[in-house]
């Protein structure tokens, strides 16, 4: 039977940032490099470009060789610890991954080993090479990476020389060190050391889910943002630590703005019946029609709206149409917009669902990742969903105000997320039909929400 090596990792510079993963596949016995992989995939935290470069390197081998037993080796402790079934995965947006990860190969063909980060090399490079690529606006290129790979000279495949990337992809610490060395426009050299040392302060936090980079709160200004990045920094001197100041902060550029907007009203919203992605799916009612052209009136009066994206759902794609036809713009279908699936409780009231499903409700009310009756989705299976679109839109979009007209669930998800609050606040906001909110999200990864529940353009 053939043994393969998979060595991953993965970066974020801003941790949430742009970020990207790169894999290795080695045949164990000869240690040849059998498959390279690397990806630039938008906005993302370092936790989980290291989980999608587990999901790549497995993939690949298992191309190779669904047969062949697999070593994986990460320098990520967190990643090695929770698939190794020894540390509980808590965070939402990795629980999906880490599932999809043990689903491409059996249990018994898989191992996982943590290394320090030098020998981990080779796939740090790759890392470093997909960031690099999107931040040109490209794609990893295997070729153009050995072409580069050869110009730089002889040595191992995984330590060549090539030209220093834009930022390393690291871990928490090592992001937010980052963010604090282009606050004082300095450059400092990488101490591996200490690098290593923070990696562990890094997955602490990871896994109690207070590591301060991994909030995607913003308060909107250069002072915030600033404020925020050195207080996830490990404290420096007097002497060394930079001032926080609107000065002193980077330029960030303009950032992805969306502008999210609930359909109006069905026949059952004034009814409040759970209404998802597993029911009868209705239009608008006269109401919400007459509520969609408002809200078409006020965007267009704005003006700053320059692409229309909707969920595929009768209720979206209408609502998105009257908006469309005012600003002159074509709606695309995003089909992560999508409501959440409310199972058997699809058209029923809370009341109807307490009388019929009272422990499935009480259970969802205290766990998100309980489903509904009937095999709907849960809470959790939204915010990756819901999170995985917001990434792959605000690196489609970076600079440009998008609408995004969908449901109540990916709407409070979303700003869930840009605010770093937890799951239970989904029961704590109200979102009325045709109402308008507002996240931006900034190249450093950090989120800003600017209006919530805004319906002064639905008054006579």
């Amino acid at each position: 039977m053939r043994e393969f090596i998979v060595e991953a990792d993965g970066g974020s510079r801003g941790n949430p940032g742009p970020a990207g993963y790169g894999s290795v596949v080695i045949d164990a016995a000869t240690g040849e490099t059998l498959a390279e992989r690397a990806e630039f995939i938008g906005v993302a935290t370092n936790n989980v470009a290291e989980y999608r470069g587990l999901l790549a390197g497995l993939r690949a081998a298992r191309e190779l060789d669904p047969a062949a037993t697999v070593r994986v080796r990460m320098d990520s402790k967190l990643v090695v610890e929770q698939m190794s079934g020894r540390w509980k995965i808590k965070h939402p947006d990795m629980k999906p991954l880490a599932a999809e990860a043990a689903r491409i190969l059996p249990a018994g063909q898989v191992s996982y080993e943590w290394i320090p980060r030098e020998r981990n090399k080779h796939a740090d490079r790759l890392a470093n090479e997909a960031m690099d690529a999107g931040k040109r606006g490209e794609q990893w290129d295997a070729a153009a990476s050995r072409a580069a790979l050869d110009a730089a000279g002889p040595g191992s495949a995984g330590s060549r020389a090539l030209p220093e990337p834009s930022g390393p992809p690291g871990d928490a610490t090592a992001g937010a060190a980052k963010a604090r060395e282009a606050l004082a426009q300095a450059r400092a050299t990488e101490d591996t050391t200490a690098t290593e040392a923070t990696t562990a302060v890094a997955v602490t936090e990871a896994t109690t889910g207070t590591a301060a980079t991994e909030a995607t709160t913003d308060a909107g200004d250069a002072d915030a943002r600033a404020a925020r990045t050195l207080a996830a920094t490990p404290p420096t001197s007097p002497e060394t630590r930079p001032s926080v100041g609107w000065a002193s902060a980077p330029d960030l550029g303009a950032p992805a703005t969306f502008v999210l907007l609930r359909h109006g009203e069905t026949p059952l919203t004034p009814q409040k019946r759970f209404s998802g992605r597993g029911g009868s799916d209705p239009s608008l009612s006269a109401v919400g029609r007459e509520q969609a052209e408002r809200v078409a009136a006020a965007l267009a009066r704005r003006g700053t709206v320059q692409h229309i994206l909707a969920s595929p759902l009768a209720r979206t794609r209408e609502t998105a149409g009257a908006v469309a036809a005012r600003l002159g713009l074509e709606v695309v279908v995003e089909e992560g917009l999508i409501e959440t699936d409310f199972g058997a409780w699809e058209g029923l009231t809370f009341g109807e669902v307490r009388e019929r499903h009272p422990e499935d409700l009480n259970r969802w009310l205290a766990d998100p990742e309980a489903e509904p009756t009937g095999g709907g989705e849960s809470f959790a299976a939204t915010a990756a969903r819901i999170s995985a679109t917001r990434d792959k839109l605000t690196s489609a979009y970076a600079g440009r105000t998008v609408l995004l007209v969908t449901h109540v669930t990916p709407i409070k998800t979303l700003v869930r997320l840009a605010l770093g609050a937890p799951p239970e606040s989904l029961f704590r906001m109200e979102l009325s039909a045709a109402s308008l909110s507002a996240v931006a999200y900034y190249a450093d990864g950090n989120a800003s929400v600017r209006l919530f529940n805004d319906t002064s353009h639905l008054r006579p």
